[in-house]
């Protein structure tokens, strides 16, 4: 157990320490890691980590106090909005990451839909297979019955499998632009309309893909509507530290209506300090983390953006041409950043183990077994190098069902 010392350490040993305690990391700058990292280059850190520096003490909580973070957050939320077909009725706010985005859609959705009718059992929220976690998560946290369904065989979501999920408990439709596991982007349209049909909140997690899918489709990719555009859409979620390249802690959820974001406060003025209201599930926000976004996208601009993604599907593209060459199919039709492609002969995890050992973190997806990458700037001039190494691990692994026994471990 390490306890607290008595006496302080100066900073200079402290510092030494923490980059002593970071050799162990992987090396992310050198496109060693699959996910967790989204770089857009050395300048666009620069900004975020001095925008958060000067608003590192500010509270978001506090936002009669700390009026820049109010205008910072106001302006963050209309260029979102913007990118997403919103119009004067849109409304939004920041949360602190993906997860609490989903969490505040399905508390808003569950709440109104309450509200309105009288519900015997459990609400349920309804999804494909391939939506992420954080749907069970909040389902968990608040009550509620998620329901998974079959894919297609491109690994999109089933929109006749979802019809036939929905039952008068059905509070929820969600649709991933894209899915995390595959990258391939649900049919959001036939979606919004068999919810908006029965009357249900439909939800789009583009948690991965808000603030990339917009410029893809401005340099020409297969993107089909997906975001306020298509009637029956109620809220979005696009995370601003993956694709929009601001700091850790900070993301967006938007709504069609005022109604529907009124559903996504919680007030309380039971108690002697009085009246209390966020819009988020946490209290305190780190002010760095709204600075940092208005400062990066106001730093990128709308062709800073194009830029950078148009180099990140050039490296999906590339990564799906390495693949290729190995034997390894594409699963799905990817369209954004995220590519995932099977390994059908060899066995997985052997591989899994050789590529560990030549210093690479490697994402896996189980159905079907395969690699899996959430791909950012510093996968680009190492592609070569990675192909090189998994065409090695590959040689050196057995046939599947050669008698390796270890099972596939595909963590986050």
């Amino acid at each position: 157990m390490t306890a607290l010392a008595r006496q302080g350490t100066p900073w200079a040993e402290l510092e030494a320490q923490m980059i002593e305690a970071a050799q162990d990391d992987v090396d992310w700058r050198h496109g060693r890691v699959p996910m967790f990292i989204h770089f857009a280059g050395d300048d666009v850190l620069e900004v975020a980590k001095k925008a958060y520096q000067m608003y590192f003490s500010e509270n978001g909580l506090g936002l009669r106090a700390f009026r820049s973070l109010a205008r910072f957050e106001s302006e963050v939320v209309q260029m979102g909005l913007g990118l997403l077909h919103g119009d004067s009725g849109t409304r939004g706010a920041m949360t602190t990451g993906g997860t609490e985005s989903i969490f505040l859609a399905v508390k808003a959705a569950r709440d109104i839909a309450l509200a309105r009718k009288p519900m015997s059992g459990r609400p349920q929220i309804v999804m494909a297979r391939s939506a992420h976690p954080a749907f069970d998560k909040a389902a968990h946290f608040m009550g509620l019955e998620p329901v998974r369904t079959p894919l297609q065989a491109d690994y999109r979501a089933d929109p006749e499998a979802i019809a036939a999920a929905l039952t008068p408990r059905t509070v929820l439709v969600v649709g991933s632009v894209p899915a995390y596991p595959h990258g391939v982007i649900d049919p959001i349209g036939d979606i919004a309309a068999l919810a908006q049909s029965r009357g249900v909140w439909m939800h789009v997690d583009a948690c991965v893909g808000g603030y990339i899918a917009p410029f893809a489709r401005q340099l020409g990719a297969d993107v089909p509507d997906w975001d306020f555009a298509v009637p029956g859409v109620t809220s979005i979620s696009a995370d601003l530290h993956k694709y929009g390249y601001s700091a850790k802690g900070s993301s967006t959820l938007f709504f069609r209506d005022a109604e529907s974001f009124a559903g996504m406060g919680w007030s309380f003025d039971n108690w002697p300090r009085g009246q209390y209201f966020t819009n988020t599930l946490v209290g305190t926000r780190a002010g760095g983390a709204i600075a940092a976004a208005w400062a990066v996208m106001k730093y990128l601009g709308q062709d800073g953006y194009v830029r950078v993604t148009e180099r990140v599907l050039a490296t999906r593209r590339a990564y799906e041409g390495g693949a290729a060459r190995l034997g390894l199919p594409t699963l799905g039709n990817p369209q954004l950043s995220i590519l995932a492609y099977g390994c059908p002969d060899r066995d997985l995890a052997a591989v899994t183990r050789a590529m560990t050992a030549r210093g690479w973190v490697m994402g896996n997806v189980t159905e079907p077994p395969g690699m899996h990458h959430m791909l950012n700037l510093t996968h680009e001039p190492v592609a070569g190098q990675y192909f090189a190494d998994l065409e090695e691990a590959l040689a050196a692994a057995p046939p599947v069902g050669a008698g390796s026994a270890q099972k596939l471990e595909a963590r986050y």
